[in-house]
């Protein structure tokens, strides 16, 4: 399917274009590997709404943009080992701590795909 030149692609047309292209499907986001971003910024929103923070608040003290912020919750942009630190501080907490948080959160979210996987090879075996 080729659209006319100056036509814009869809995104049912974008899909249909990618799954020829490649001959499967893209993968589901509840289907794929999380994303550490998609962790921290879960992370980061959890623990503002539990120390009942503004958006705005945090921001302000770690001197981004609300809306930098938002998009770091959403999972949307990568941030660098800075502008983490700078987020933690407003949080009162450490870039090691919420290290160590992604880390767990990704243990724990891929605990049930290795087990899984270990049945599976034993099934084979």
């Amino acid at each position: 399917m080729h659209p006319r030149p100056g036509y814009l692609l869809t995104g049912r047309m974008r899909l249909e274009r990618r799954i020829a292209q490649t001959g499967r499907e893209p993968l589901r986001r509840q289907e794929r590997e999380p994303l550490w971003r998609e962790l921290l910024g879960e992370q980061l929103r959890e623990i503002r709404l539990a120390r009942g923070e503004t958006l705005r608040g945090v921001a302000g003290k770690a001197r981004v943009s609300p809306q930098y912020l938002s998009e770091l919750e959403r999972g949307g942009k990568e941030a660098s080992s800075e502008i983490l630190a700078a987020i933690g501080a407003a949080l009162d907490t450490t870039l090691l701590d919420l290290t160590t948080g992604v880390a767990s959160r990704l243990t724990e979210t891929m605990a049930p795909a290795r087990s899984t996987a270990s049945n599976v090879i034993r099934l084979a075996a």
